[in-house]
Formats: C-alpha cells, sequence, structure tokens
C-alpha cells in the first residue's frame, strides 16, 4: 500500500453495467494494477462501480459480480473505461441513454480520458462522446453500430483507435492491446513491456492491425514465417528486403508475402516498420544514444527517416519522445496513434 501522502496514482474508473462480460471487466484492473514507479509506488488506482449503489450487478456468466463504488466514483476518474457489455438495452437497441446511465455519466469531469471496449463503445456514442469522431468495435457489431451511429467515424479493420482523449477497441483480445497502448503512452514501452510480459501477451499489437484475419489450420508440414521474423528481427540495424525474409523460408516472395499476411494481419514491410519504430522507442527511452545513432541502431538509416517514422506513428518527434519519457513529467504531449495502417517501408 502507498503510504506517501505526496504520491497520486492515475485513477482508472471501470464502470461495470449489467450483462457485462467477466473477462472484459478484468482487463483495466489486470493491466493497469501492475505497474509501478521507481519506487515501488503503484502508477494506476483501479476501481469498479456501476450506475447504482455498491452492490451486484449481473454478468453474462451464472454469477454476478459485488461492485464496491457507486457512480459517484465516476467524478474522481482520470481515465474511465467502459466495457463490454449484453445488457445495454436502448443504448444498444436505439442509441439512447438511460435516465440512470445519463446521470452516472453526468458526473465524469471535462477532459478524462474515456476509453471503451467491444461493445462499451455504444455507451460513448449515446453520450456523443463520439460524434465526428472515428472509432472501432467488434467487427461483428461495426455494421449495426454505424447505422444506429451515422455520426461516428467507424473503422471495422482495426484493432482500437486512439483519438487522444477518446480510445475505443474491438473485442476481446484487442481490449488487452489498448489497455497496454494507454499504459505505453502514459509511461513509455519499457513500462508496458513488463506488464505484457507478465501478463504473457504481445507486448505490441499495432492498433492498424486487422481485426479479423481467417486463419485455417495449418497443414503441419507446411512452412510458416516464424523463422523468418525471428531473423528480420536480430538485424533491424540492416537493410533487410522482402526477397531476403522469403529466402530464411525457402519460398517465393509471393507465397512468403501471403503466408506472412495470413499469420501476421500485416504485410511484411509494415511489420518491419512496426518493429523499428518500437526499437527505436525503447534506445530513446532506454539510452543516451544520440538521435542520429538510435536511427542507424533502428534500421531506419537517417534521422530524417525515423522522424517521418515516428510522426507517423505515433505523431511526436524523436526529442519530444525522449524528453517525455525520459523525464517522467506529464507536461509534454503523450504520443497518439488513431489506429491507421501503417505504411510499407
Amino acid at each position: 500500500m502507498d503510504t506517501d501522502p505526496g504520491h497520486r496514482p492515475h485513477r482508472v474508473v471501470v464502470l461495470a453495467l449489467d450483462g457485462l462480460l467477466p473477462f472484459e471487466l478484468g482487463i483495466p484492473h489486470r493491466i493497469f494494477g501492475r505497474p509501478r514507479d521507481a519506487a515501488g509506488r503503484p502508477l494506476y488506482e483501479v476501481v469498479t462501480c456501476s450506475v447504482r449503489p455498491p452492490g451486484p450487478v449481473r454478468t453474462d456468466a451464472d454469477f454476478a459480480v459485488q461492485v464496491p463504488h457507486g457512480p459517484q466514483a465516476l467524478a474522481t476518474a482520470d481515465t474511465v473505461v467502459v466495457p463490454a457489455s449484453y445488457g445495454l438495452g436502448p443504448v444498444y437497441e436505439e442509441g439512447v441513454l438511460p435516465a440512470e446511465l445519463a446521470a452516472a455519466l453526468a458526473l465524469v469531469r471535462p477532459g478524462t480520458r474515456l476509453a471503451s471496449i467491444c461493445t462499451g463503445v455504444y455507451v460513448l456514442a449515446a453520450a456523443g462522446y463520439l460524434d465526428g469522431r472515428p472509432a472501432t468495435t467488434h467487427w461483428a457489431e461495426a455494421d449495426r453500430f454505424q447505422r444506429l451511429f451515422p455520426r461516428v467515424r467507424v473503422d471495422a479493420d482495426v484493432l482500437f483507435i486512439d483519438d487522444g482523449d477518446v480510445l475505443t477497441s474491438a473485442g476481446v483480445a484487442a481490449g488487452i492491446d489498448l489497455c497496454l497502448h494507454m499504459l505505453r503512452r502514459d509511461h513509455g514501452t519499457a513500462v508496458a513491456n513488463d506488464v505484457a510480459r507478465r501478463t504473457v501477451v504481445p507486448p505490441h499489437r499495432d492498433g492498424g492491425q486487422a481485426q479479423y484475419i481467417h486463419r485455417p489450420v495449418p497443414d503441419p508440414q507446411q512452412s510458416t514465417t516464424t523463422a523468418a521474423r525471428a531473423w528480420a528481427l536480430g538485424r533491424l540495424h540492416e537493410p533487410i528486403q522482402l526477397r531476403d525474409m522469403a529466402a530464411q523460408e525457402s519460398m517465393s516472395v509471393r507465397t512468403f508475402t501471403r503466408r506472412f499476411r495470413e499469420e501476421v494481419g500485416v504485410s511484411p514491410g509494415q511489420w518491419l516498420t512496426q518493429q523499428r519504430v518500437e526499437r527505436a522507442r525503447h534506445l530513446l527511452e532506454s539510452t543516451g544514444l544520440s538521435v542520429d545513432q538510435v536511427a542507424r541502431d533502428a534500421g531506419f538509416g537517417t534521422a530524417q527517416s525515423m522522424r517521418q517514422h515516428l510522426q507517423a506513428a505515433l505523431g511526436v518527434t524523436p526529442t519530444a519522445y525522449r524528453r517525455t519519457f525520459r523525464a517522467g513529467a506529464g507536461s509534454e504531449a503523450r504520443p497518439r496513434h488513431r489506429g491507421s495502417r501503417p505504411e510499407p517501408v
């Protein structure tokens, strides 16, 4: 327990609605409940509330959850997360907030960061938070959601969208990706990667990665692209040609590209760019190397090339990114990711 009266962790309030999915309710607690600062103090405080006084909330399973806080907790939040629910009623059917939910959301302070997992996006849209803004949800809900909320710019092909103070994600595991992304945005890659490692999930899946990839069960004798990816990760600082990656698997470029996209969800070029951006972020955070040296070690070649790729992926320059996370200050603009697909190298 943190006993430092001067330490105030970022408060994440998770809104538990009737019909909630227990798995998705637990995601924010698992991701934000782990990280600590250098002094061992929690970086976040995670609490759960409902729209009613403390008490049981129905789930879609054969049990209820006992929620310890009422809607007043929303007024104390720095971030509000709305997980998926199968009991949204008029929100799902008509796009209208019931009075109880509307009164609860009215307690949220202006400037509070808002995030949704899967169908939790219906709540944000019905409250008007997404008007004129990009958003995503589970691919199976996207068409219906767009018809119900025509003012929202729906992108059903991405895992999550970061629009600054409002973030939305696709279903289930994409909620983990979104929470890790927020953690990475707040405190950098080292903290996010440590939590991912402890949670035994991939540390980074880019927001622009496809939600739904048809993966037929592979023939046990069929080659994969795993060795090529491992080979590339060991030499990101070198020029890497598509034909060189294909050669690692003894495939033609055409077959390798098709197989790679089936397995990873993005093209080899997009994947290489993602990995190089992650390498650059790690070096900028954890070393004193010059920007030019970071660019070379990450495989961008020049500082100008790295600057363009980081601006496209994160919305900040390498210098601003380093200043933000090496100083640990909250005054710098945090990197943002809108879920757009990265360009191939």
